[in-house]
């Protein structure tokens, strides 16, 4: 009887890690059904992961080898590749051709780990001109892979909406010239927390848009949520592109008891999530330590606490789709 619970076990692991392994190829091209994001077969899907921190910081973890790898350890079906465009000596701004090299690693080792990828315009304020140009390169070439989101306005600060809405016409009009179907996310005013202004106001004309919003549990709370859930029932399709467990510095303590009430929050409404960030700065939110290697490879002691849990989640969730 052992051996044969055993077989079976062994079987069912088989299947998984089968199926898992060919996560794009089973769900394919996604689109907006209402305000929930389906796969190709119009199923509900949602995708759990990580985001890279700027490229321009933290650019050694930004290879195919750490995108396998989060795949594999964490359970990811989405990575985010957050391309930061003023923030430092190698931003896009200042080094635009090696920012793109950095980006592309994510996206082609996205490609063949076979999960999704958001290409993430990683700005807080608006850079019209810059943003066009990179999006009808990317769109250009990544049209036909459906494993490929753009985000194109990662979170705007003191922008009006009106502003952040003229902006996001005009990069998706770029982006729908050369890709008409896959998902673009847009930005929403205050660091992706007022997700009622574009409620009230939204993009009209295109298919396939979604809208940002952003948490940290140790300092947005249920005021938040429920904001978010007025958007929903307006309409507004909701993807929570950047979240973590500590404050919205990016640092101090978790906040176990907050971040499961988001997780669950989430969970019941079939809304996408990533968490911020692979990388090894000295704060909270960065779940690697120092010791952490370029490729992957991550032993449990090169993960700070944020880190484990958030492995312990992905892991936990995406092994019940």
């Amino acid at each position: 009887m052992k051996s044969k619970t055993k077989f079976f076990t062994f079987i069912f692991l088989l299947i998984f890690c089968f199926s898992n392994a060919q996560f794009v190829k089973n769900h394919g091209q996604l689109s907006v059904s209402g305000t929930q994001l389906v796969d190709k077969n119009n199923n509900p899907i949602v995708l759990r992961g990580m985001s890279f921190g700027w490229h321009s910081m933290w650019p050694r973890f930004y290879n195919e080898k750490a995108v396998a790898w989060l795949k594999k350890d964490f359970n990811c079906n989405v990575v985010r590749a957050a391309m930061g465009i003023e923030l430092g000596e190698m931003s896009y701004m200042k080094e635009p051709q090696f920012s793109k090299e950095k980006i592309e690693a994510v996206i082609k080792g996205a490609i063949k780990s076979d999960i999704y990828v958001i290409i993430d315009w990683h700005s807080h304020n608006v850079n019209l001109k810059e943003a066009k140009e990179f999006f009808a390169e990317m769109s250009k070439k990544y049209a036909k892979y459906p494993n490929v989101i753009y985000e194109i306005f990662n979170e705007p600060d003191h922008e009006t909406w009106p502003e952040i809405k003229a902006y996001a016409e005009e990069v998706i009009k770029v982006i729908r010239e050369n890709d008409p179907n896959n998902i673009i996310l847009i930005g929403s005013p205050h660091w992706d927390q007022d997700v009622d202004f574009p409620a009230a106001d939204p993009i009209k004309g295109y298919n396939n848009l979604m809208y940002t919003m952003h948490f940290y549990a140790a300092t947005h709370g249920k005021e938040l949520r429920d904001k978010t859930d007025e958007a929903i029932k307006s309409g507004l399709p909701i993807f929570i592109s950047e979240s973590a467990g500590m404050e919205a510095t990016g640092d101090g303590p978790l906040n176990y008891q907050a971040w499961q009430e988001y997780i669950d929050w989430m969970e019941e409404r079939k809304l996408s999530w990533i968490t911020w960030s692979i990388s090894d700065k000295d704060e909270t939110c960065s779940i690697l330590k120092k010791s952490a290697r370029s490729e992957g490879k991550w032993k449990k002691e090169d993960l700070k606490e944020s880190g484990i849990k958030v492995r312990e989640y992905l892991r936990r969730y995406n092994s019940q789709e």
